[in-house]
């Protein structure tokens, strides 16, 4: 099972960085909007080759009872 984090480091002049670990595609995104407009974050984003990747999710039909 992949395990999911999101890593914050704060540089020795307080620059921020923050890192989604284990999410793909847009993902990444949505687990740090919250941390980006809590913190102030404006800078520049760099997607990893996993935002690239699409998230394994999967779709149940269930017919009848």
């Amino acid at each position: 099972m992949n395990s999911k984090a999101i890593e914050i480091i704060i540089g020795t002049k307080g620059e921020i960085q923050i890192d989604a670990l284990g999410f793909k595609g847009p993902d990444c995104e949505k687990a740090t909007k919250f941390l980006e407009e809590a913190l102030g974050v404006l800078g520049k984003k760099v997607r990893k080759s996993e935002y690239h990747q699409r998230a394994n999710t999967t779709n149940h039909l269930r017919i009848g009872n």
